[in-house]
Formats: C-alpha cells, structure tokens, sequence
C-alpha cells in the first residue's frame, strides 16, 4: 500500500492542484509575487543603508594605517613633543631644489684670522707666518666663527643643512662677508693705553667698507643681497650706516635706530653660551636654591636695573646673586648656580639681551626675563613663554613682589619649564650638527624675496633728501606709528 505524500497547498508546482483550485490558486500565486517584490525592495534598502553607516564611520572614525614616514606615535615623549608645540622634527630643506645658495666672499684676512693674531698680540702672543692656524679665543660671540667655519667646509661635508654654499658668486642668491667684526671689537679691551697691539678696531671698519665698495656684486644691488654679521651690540657701529641695506645678524637692536635694524629685514641670533650644559634628569629637589643671578651689577642705560634688582634682592635668604666678570673661575660658579637653582635672573646689559639668557636654558634653569625691550631669537619656531618667566620691569622692582612670585610656582609647572627647556636646548648649541647655525641660516634664507623686492625697488626710487631717516616700511620694533604729509 502507497503512501501518500502530503502536499503543501501553497504550491504552484501540482498540477492536479492546479486543475483542480484554478480559481483559488491564481489570487494566491498573484499574493505570492507582490511579497516576495516587497521583500526584494526591503532586502535593496536595507543592503544600502548598511553600506551607508559603514561609508560613514570608516570616513569620521577610521583608524589611520600607519606610515613610516609620519612623525606620530605613541610614546610619551611624543605627548610632551605635541603639548608644547616645538618643530623637533623640523625639515632642514636640505631635500628641497630651491634651497637658497650662498657665497662666502675669501676676505683678506686682516678681517679675519688677522684679527684672531692681533687679539693674541695684544695678550702677550707672538706673530705667527700663517695665521689660519691660531684657533679663534673664547667668548661671547663665538657665532661669527661658527658660521664661518660652516661655509669654509666643502659642500659635500655640510649635508642638512637649509642652504647651498656655492663657489661661484654667479650663482649665488646672497653673499656672507665673515668679518669678525664683535672679536674685533674686543682686542684691545681692557688694555692700558700703550699696552695693546696698536691694533684699530674702527680702522678695520673703514678698511672693511672701502673693500666692500669695490666689489661688483655689492655694487649690484646696492647691498642688499648680502649677509654681515655684527653679533656684539656695538660691532661695527661706525660704518652701521653704510653697510645697513645687508642682512645684519644681531643680538638685539640696541644700538640700532629703526632705519637701521628690524626683525624683517634682519635675523635675531643667540648668543654663545659660556657655561656647561647643565645633564641630570629633570626635578627641583637638587635645586635648593629660588633666584640665582652672577654678573657684573654696574651697566649703563637700560641695563641700570642691575643695581636696582641687587639692592632688593641680596637680602632674600633663598636667592643667590653675585656680581661677578668675565673669568675661567667665575664661569665655574656661574655654571654651579645655574645647576643648583630654580630660576635664573635675566635683566637687561647695556643692550636688552645677555648671554645670561642662553646659558639659563642649557642649565635647565627657567629665566626670569626683566627686560622690557629684548628681542629674542627664532621666535617664528619658539614660543619663549612656555619655559620662561617674564616680568615688566616696573613690577620687578617692587620690594618682594618678584620673589613672591616665583615663590608660588609649584614643582610640576617648574619641571614642565625643563622640559620644554631641554626640547630647544639645540636651538641654542652652535656645535649641534642640526643647531643654531642651521637655524640661523634657515632665518637668513626666509629673507629671500623681501631682497629682492628691495633690490628691483631700490633700482627705480627717486633720491631725496630726508630731515627724519626713512626705514623703507621695514621698520617692525616701534612702538608708535609717524604719519607725515
């Protein structure tokens, strides 16, 4: 006996079905089709809603894969590098085709290695048949030998760095005379009268213009596309006027009225630091003392703060300032102080910038900036805040309000003064193969097309008689604006 299969009346495959419920059969089969077209339209909209989430979330929320060339990471060095901002992986240029080419003009060399001989024979020191080999004297302004040095090295030694030193003046874009015009200045320093060399600081001045006026490429552009360094603020003070139209590389503008200096036509350069860079870890506990300063106590002009500041602070039993001078002994202890304190005391000299500042960041010690005019170096890549202390002159010399404040700093914010220090700590290192001669040298290249528009435009003004000195609109360091008819 068969079995009979059972069978589903939904089906449109029976036949016998189908003969037998035509009628009842096509309304359900016609039922059928519309549910299954209305599941077919859900299943579309669905499938594209999906993909559409997913489009959105990859876009906003997408992990990026990670690229070796990219900078980013993880480490906690990383976070501190972020949150303070500094360019620590900055590109040199040294990759780009348009790097600005410069030429060292091979000065006679009374304006420079003659000027090391006659420092030393102005010491005691005996003449010597080749004066490229005495080494150039400690100090201060040691820059204008660095960057020397830098360009005397052949190209192919000086790999990084932001410009191209070329040996033939017809493909340059700048020209560097290397005077050194601040050791220059210091020859005869301190010497009785008849004691020196008979050595003539502003006779090398005068000697050094009369060459310059005889060079074709000054007689171009009338100067303007050339590089003299005046590190000192009083180098070259004589001849300022005549040799103003260059690139000067300063300290500060001091001794410079605005026609003369400004931070658009000229490059703020640190000064050599004296000191030992200071190597321990971050911290305050090995810091015992508040305020430390040692320097010479007696300055002239704005610098006259000096006495002020001592007459209020020596008292203080956690500050520890000292007049002191140039010496081997003295920069011992200065380098001791810095090492030992917490912050470091940074008023104005004669000029508004010290060497004092400089030495303060190496030794991790946070400045304490008392100096109302200072212009301070690469400000375009250093956000000097963020690890210095400044305060208006006027409010410093309140009895106690300095010593309060710095009183109320705690730890932590002193520790992140440190280390925002040591980020930059290069910045200020003449010999760090990726330090300030290369940064002073990406400076100088920045000033490329405001050369050139000076020079095209020099070519076409109308001369005239001025009462008042005319800064050509590159004045940026006043505080007032003249307006005349």
């Amino acid at each position: 006996m068969k079995t009979r299969k059972p069978t589903r009346s939904s089906s449109p495959s029976s036949p016998s079905l189908h003969s037998q419920h035509q009628q009842h059969s096509l309304p359900l089969f016609s039922n059928m089709a519309r549910k299954s077209s209305l599941f077919k339209h859900t299943l579309i909209a669905t499938v594209f809603f999906l993909l559409a989430i997913y489009a959105f979330f990859t876009t906003f929320f997408r992990t990026p894969l990670f690229d070796p060339s990219s900078s980013s990471s993880s480490s906690e060095d990383d976070v501190v590098h972020e949150n303070l901002q500094f360019p620590l992986n900055q590109m040199d240029g040294s990759d780009s085709p348009n790097r600005v080419k410069v030429f060292m003009y091979d000065l006679p060399h009374k304006f420079t290695y003659g000027i090391i001989q006659q420092h030393g024979l102005a010491r005691g020191g005996s003449p010597v048949d080749d004066v490229t080999s005495l080494n150039y004297p400690g100090h201060q302004h040691m820059h204008e030998w660095f960057l020397f040095s830098d360009l005397a090295r052949p190209q192919s030694d000086r790999l990084g760095s932001p410009i191209i030193k070329v040996t033939d003046p017809e493909e340059a874009d700048l020209f560097y005379v290397p005077v050194f015009s601040s050791l220059s200045l210091i020859v005869n320093a301190g010497r009785p009268p008849g004691s020196g060399s008979g050595y003539s600081d502003e006779g090398m001045q005068e000697e050094l213009v009369e060459w310059l006026k005889g060079q074709e490429y000054w007689k171009r552009n009338n100067g303007w596309d050339h590089v003299i360094i005046a590190g000192d603020p009083n180098a070259l003070y004589r001849v300022v006027d005549r040799v103003k139209n260059a690139v000067l590389l300063v300290a500060d503008f001091g001794r410079l009225r605005p026609d003369q200096g400004s931070l658009v036509k000229d490059v703020i350069i640190p000064y050599s630091h004296r000191i030992s860079a200071y190597t321990g870890d971050f911290g305050v506990n090995e810091r015992k003392t508040l305020l430390f300063f040692m320097g010479n106590r007696y300055r002239k002009e704005g610098g006259k703060i000096r006495d002020l500041l001592f007459q209020i602070l020596e008292s203080e039993e956690d500050v520890l300032i000292k007049h002191g001078t140039q010496s081997r002994e003295n920069r011992r202890a200065a380098s001791r102080g810095m090492h030992t304190s917490k912050f470091c005391l940074n008023p104005a000299g004669d000029t508004p910038s010290a060497c004092r500042l400089f030495d303060s960041i190496v030794s991790l010690c946070v400045p304490v900036i008392v100096s109302d005019s200072i212009e301070l170096p690469f400000e375009d890549i250093i956000d000097y805040k963020k690890f210095s202390v400044f305060v208006e002159t006027s409010a410093a010399l309140k009895p106690g309000y300095l010593v309060s404040l710095l009183r109320k700093v705690p730890s932590e914010k002193i520790i992140e003064y440190q280390k925002a220090m040591k980020e930059v700590k290069r910045y200020y290192d003449y010999t760090h193969p990726n330090g300030t001669v290369n940064e002073i040298w990406r400076q100088v290249s920045q000033k490329l097309p405001l050369i050139k528009l000076m020079s095209n435009r020099d070519k076409r003004l109308v001369r005239k008689d001025l009462s008042e000195p005319n800064c050509s609109c590159l004045c940026s360091n006043q505080t007032g604006i003249i307006s005349s008819l």
